[in-house]
């Protein structure tokens, strides 16, 4: 049926059906911007339940200010692009001050899924090196898997030896310790999302809380509980404890002609009093999950060789 004179026919498709498109575009900035087109959408945005938050690139520490908190300075490093978007009024204005992701969140009033999305990962390597990360957290870490390799030239000078796997294996720590604490602020604002993800876009790293770590999150928040001050720690969350399950092979083949040189794989947990038996069960099954595609070949394969058991105190 046609709509009458003066009727605008969209109007009669129900906001729910609208916050279902809402939330499959889930971009932010995109969101942000169908503020402007009604006063329907306008109010209709902030419902939106389902959110992706992409960082377009890092700024240098010369565009920082000095009188900031630590956790301010390192959200603004890269988060600048955002802050001239984010405004409660239909129109962002581009004189505000930059904002964290927890302020750029409040314009939104029931989040579920948080996705945030960085421009790129965080470890510097040699050139040739590979690593892939997953890592879950509560109030701290809960478990890491880590996949490294070489490619190209830098294949012909082999794994590194134990000291280059360590080396890789407390970087992906520190990294994924570092997004955590990133995240700390809008866990505790956002009481209602159920799942948070951060990852790049070069695939490198991601972090993981559910919703039993984001409630334990926030139970540490709310008892008021303070991490170490420490000045080379004030940036990430402490490092508990922990045991490194590490296999490796000089070299690995898979399908399609591909090949990983110096191939490793680590699976990191809190120290735990599990028998070795059970250990391995549980870093099997988290290795198992943690990568698709040529990289879960990669891990399958690694998990049939000899495995080393490696343990490191808290940091």
């Amino acid at each position: 049926m046609l709509p009458v004179d003066g009727d605008d026919g969209f109007d009669r498709v129900p906001d729910s059906l609208v916050l279902l498109v809402f939330n499959q575009i889930s971009d932010i900035k995109t969101l942000i911007r169908c503020r402007v087109v009604s006063k329907r959408f306008n109010s209709l945005v902030p419902q939106a339940d389902t959110l992706l938050l992409r960082v377009d690139r890092v700024v240098s520490a010369g565009e920082l200010d000095d009188s900031d908190s630590l956790l301010v300075i390192f959200l603004r490093s890269i988060l600048k692009p955002l802050y001239d978007l984010v405004s409660p009024k239909p129109l962002p204005d581009p004189t505000r001050c930059q904002k964290s992701p927890g302020q750029i969140l409040r314009g939104f009033e029931r989040i579920r899924e948080l996705e945030i999305e960085l421009p790129s990962g965080d470890l510097r390597l040699e050139k040739g090196a590979v690593i892939r990360w997953r890592a879950e957290f509560g109030k701290t870490l809960r478990s890491c898997v880590i996949l490294g390799f070489r490619v190209g030239r830098a294949a012909g000078l082999g794994g590194g030896g134990l000291k280059m796997r360590v080396v890789w294996t407390i970087s992906a720590l520190i990294a994924a310790s570092a997004r955590h604490s990133m995240l700390k602020e809008v866990v505790r604002e956002h009481g209602e999302i159920g799942r948070l993800v951060v990852r790049d876009q070069e695939e490198e790293g991601t972090v993981v809380m559910e919703r039993d770590g984001l409630m334990e999150c926030r139970e540490e928040a709310e008892a008021g509980e303070v991490g170490d001050s420490v000045w080379w720690r004030s940036n990430r969350t402490t490092v508990p404890a922990v045991s490194m399950r590490m296999r490796h092979v000089p070299r690995l083949e898979l399908a399609g002609e591909i090949q990983m040189e110096g191939a490793t794989l680590v699976v990191v947990r809190p120290t735990t009093a599990e028998t070795d038996a059970e250990e391995q069960v549980v870093d099997a099954a988290l290795a198992f999950g943690a990568f698709g595609g040529v990289y879960g070949e990669a891990v399958e394969k690694l998990l049939n060789c000899r495995s080393y058991l490696l343990e490191m105190n808290s940091f």
